[in-house]
């Protein structure tokens, strides 16, 4: 099997997400979609890299002590982008955009325009 006919037989682990969607789904759930997006996300990347926290421990984490979520998820994304040899556009200190936000609204969407924006480029540079 060539490695272009093994490259289209492996699905990748993720998917792009509308950043509007995903802002949207946030707001009219009052929140519990980024309970599902953390799920989800986390569970995408450590299939790709087989590393990190994955769905599920995200999950709990998120619930037990959300506001260290999103430095942590700034976290696993740049080291997705780092094993796969490219440079990250987030970090860990991209969380800090989430906390002015409880102040005025605008801080957390701009944090999910950064992360999901990321994480969209990752998965659409992998298809």
């Amino acid at each position: 099997m060539s490695e272009v006919a093994a490259a289209a037989a492996t699905p990748r682990a993720g998917q792009p997400r509308s950043v509007g969607l995903v802002i949207l789904l946030y707001i009219v759930t009052f929140g519990i979609y980024g309970l599902y997006w953390y799920y989800v996300t986390f569970d995408e990347m450590k299939k790709e890299t087989n590393d990190g926290l994955g769905g599920v421990l995200a999950l709990i984490i998120t619930v037990v002590i959300g506001i260290v979520m999103p430095f942590i998820t700034g976290h696993e994304i740049a080291k997705m982008y780092e094993k796969a040899g490219k440079t990250a556009p987030v970090s860990p200190l991209t969380g800090l955009w989430f906390f002015p936000g409880m102040f005025i609204i605008v801080g957390p969407f701009i944090w999910i325009i950064k992360v999901q924006g990321a994480l969209n480029r990752y998965w659409e540079a992998q298809a």
